[in-house]
């Protein structure tokens, strides 16, 4: 007998459910608005608009199409892999402690800019941390990264731009090398590039963890 498997019965099931959530969002977004940014996204500790749960729901908004798109395609790409190695348990645990790192991290920086614009006096730029919202899952996304470079280190990865073949252990260097030159130039316009620093670096840590304590795949 011949079945004909069908897209997302080839989605492995926590990738396939974590897809969904971020579409819903994305869609309710559009659909009410800014009102969603302001519930959902994630803001500076002490701004009036931060709310602990934000920690984690910053990770299922997105700001664009193109922003939603380029974090659920990488997130189908390795996600896929990971889970299947990992389990779906491991899998989860391991892009929510590396979702949650980038934000920590991102808020930590926010607040050494903070200091820096109190003592300067620089009042746009404490309104400017106050109120800027963070989205995305590009923390997590990261973290999805280093792991497969930490896994699959020989594997062939083919960049579409630019149009080279790369290791992946080189490919996960060279793009945290790119993002901490953007962050500490301050160039890059809004993206939040360490954040994407902190996904990498906790998951890297997270990842050492299980290697150490024979606990990586079970």
């Amino acid at each position: 007998m011949y079945t004909r498997n069908s897209f997302l019965s080839n989605i492995s099931p926590v990738v396939k459910n974590l897809l969904i959530i971020n579409v819903i969002m994305y869609l309710a977004t559009v659909l009410i608005g800014d009102s969603m940014y302001e519930k959902f996204s994630l803001f500076y500790f002490s701004s009036p608009f931060f709310k602990p749960y934000q920690l984690v729901s910053h990770m299922f908004m997105h700001g664009s199409f193109t922003h939603i798109f380029f974090n659920m395609y990488t997130l189908f790409i390795f996600g896929n892999v990971l889970e299947r190695v990992w389990g779906g348990q491991k899998f989860l645990f391991y892009y929510f402690v590396t979702g949650i790192g980038a934000a920590l991290l991102h808020l930590g920086v926010a607040y050494l800019q903070l200091q820096g614009y109190i003592s300067n006096g620089n009042f746009m730029g404490v309104q400017s941390i106050m109120l800027t919202p963070t989205v995305g899952a590009s923390g997590a996304i990261y973290g999805l990264l280093l792991a497969y470079g930490m896994l699959f280190p020989n594997n062939i990865m083919q960049l579409i731009f630019p149009p080279v073949a790369l290791k992946a252990k080189w490919f996960v260097i060279n793009f945290g090398a790119l993002e901490l030159l953007l962050g500490l130039s301050g160039r890059g316009g809004n993206i939040a590039h360490f954040a994407h620093l902190g996904g990498m670096i906790f998951g890297y840590f997270l990842i050492m963890y299980w290697k150490k304590n024979n606990r990586m795949y079970y």
